[in-house]
């Protein structure tokens, strides 16, 4: 079944539910060089008159020289039937072992944004804004127990290109 491109507003989907149950695989990188990692934490709205996505990435992870290196970064959601390989990919590391050839996942590219063909749905976006995450902002103490001194950097991305199938 091939993509087709629809608004952000025809995603549908609860965004929340579908980071939140069936996770995402954000990828960043180029036609020469990606990584992928699964992500839960994240969210889409509007900010700045524009669709955006935001979504979190420690410095330790793999995949934050590539979203820090390349101007985008792709949201892919997946069948249920694909959570074990999701579950793979955020616990083994691209530094280590090929995920996508693990998963049995073939790349594709919209521009040079990588994302996977056995996604169901993908947001393709542009990054426009990044931001530490600072404990001393947190109004909410119980928030770091999240962290053990590992902060996220926040990232912006205008959507580009939404893909369904």
């Amino acid at each position: 079944m091939a993509f087709q491109a629809i608004s952000p507003k025809e995603i549908g989907e609860n965004l929340i539910h579908l980071l939140d149950d069936r996770w995402a695989l954000l990828t960043a990188g180029d036609r020469q060089e990606y990584n992928t990692m699964t992500v839960s934490w994240g969210g889409a709205g509007e900010l700045w008159n524009r669709e955006v996505c935001f979504v979190f990435v420690r410095p330790k992870r793999y995949t934050y020289q590539f979203i820090e290196k390349y101007d985008g970064f792709s949201l892919a959601f997946f069948p249920e039937s694909e959570h074990s390989h999701l579950a793979l990919c955020g616990s083994k590391s691209g530094r280590e072992i090929d995920k996508a050839a693990q998963c049995g996942f073939t790349l594709a590219h919209e521009g040079d944004v990588p994302y996977f063909e056995q996604a169901e749905l993908v947001i393709v976006c542009k990054k426009i804004y990044k931001q530490d995450i600072d404990p001393k902002c947190f109004l909410d103490p119980t928030i770091e127990k999240n962290y053990n001194g590992d902060y996220h950097r926040m990232y912006v991305g205008q959507i580009e290109k939404v893909l369904k199938k």
